[in-house]
């Protein structure tokens, strides 16, 4: 059985700094980790988590557990949840719910959750009473839109107040006939979209304006193709249209695709903005205008939380936090005051 000392030997370098290299510790060079890290695949070598465990009382591991691993967003946000696990010392293991109900249920029953230290829970298909009996054994942080017992540290988006600011900026910029696609007209869910269709209302409310639920797009286009065809169709339908809110940057990228299917010009004819401020929307043309929702501020606070929780003795008390909301202006709006 290969052991840390075949490791060190074969890299020449100290067990301590192979100890280093496996719990991810900040003090070693570039150079000599990668050689670490290719002597330990060399000579197979793996850690025993359930060893560690026994001798230090913590594996080094935590859980993310998101409805999709192909929603873009989450994988934006995995990436910068495992930088920051990663400059603490641990490692981040992602875990897929389905959006499900049952699949959320099964992430926190699992034996294998016992080998985390703890998880960050994206709740989307559990209702509060089924949070409410919840009795993890491990430290879990709760994210999402819906509200959650006092009892669990929270972390939201603003959901209606980034939408009533990207409603808010079209509607400034001269549109009046703003669609909201992928939105949810009536507390179905009382998810993101829900949330983030109330923002869209209050907006044309806070102006004066009545809203038309002929405008919401509700047949889930959340997706960059469903957005494309449905968005497509949409506008070729009823050529007043002149603004779309995508209640995520993925359907605001599939949403200008389906109108340059439809020969609508973005900003001139109709104007576009996101919810996200993922990377690749500043990438496109016109650059996506979009709302920031925090991410950097989240992943702070939800790694501060977690590691709270996992000392001892953990807080009495939880947080409910929510994140503040920008908007970020690109080139698939206008300037205010121009039509």
């Amino acid at each position: 059985m290969t052991t840390i000392r075949d490791v060190a030997r074969l890299a020449e370098v100290s067990t301590m700094t192979v100890s280093r290299v496996v719990n991810a510790r900040p003090q070693v060079s570039p150079a000599t980790r990668e050689r670490v890290l290719a002597a330990m695949v060399e000579l197979d070598y793996h850690v025993d988590l359930t060893a560690r465990q026994l001798r230090s009382g913590s594996s080094g591991t935590v859980a993310l557990i998101v409805p999709r691993l192909d929603h873009v967003y989450f994988g934006q946000l995995g990436a910068q949840l495992a930088d920051a696990v990663g400059k603490r010392g641990r490692h981040l293991v992602v875990e897929q719910s389905s959006a499900s109900r049952e699949g959320e249920l099964a992430a926190l029953s699992l034996a294998r959750l016992h080998m985390y230290d703890g998880a960050i829970l994206s709740v989307v298909g559990l209702g509060n009473t089924e949070v409410n009996r919840i009795r993890a054994t491990l430290p879990v942080v709760l994210l999402g839109e819906k509200p959650v017992p006092r009892r669990f540290d929270h972390v939201m988006m603003s959901n209606v107040a980034g939408a009533r600011l990207a409603t808010g900026h079209l509607l400034d910029c001269g549109a009046r006939r703003v669609m909201i696609v992928g939105g949810e007209f009536g507390p179905v869910s009382r998810g993101m979209r829900f949330a983030r269709t109330t923002g869209w209302e209050e907006a044309h409310s806070a102006r004066g304006l009545a809203v038309d639920p002929r405008l919401v797009l509700s047949s889930d286009p959340i997706k960059a193709q469903m957005a494309r065809t449905a968005v497509s169709r949409a506008v070729t339908r009823d050529p007043s249209i002149d603004a779309l809110f995508c209640v995520t940057d993925e359907a605001a990228i599939g949403a200008m695709a389906g109108l340059a299917d439809a020969g609508r010009r973005v900003p001139e004819d109709i104007q576009v903005v996101g919810f996200d401020n993922l990377a690749i929307g500043a990438h496109i043309g016109p650059g996506l205008t979009t709302i920031d929702p925090g991410n950097d501020w989240i992943v702070e606070n939800v790694v501060r939380l977690l590691e709270a929780r996992m000392s001892s003795p953990p807080p009495t008390a939880a947080e409910h936090l929510v994140a503040p909301a920008r908007l970020v202006e690109r080139g698939s709006t206008k300037r205010a005051g121009v039509r």
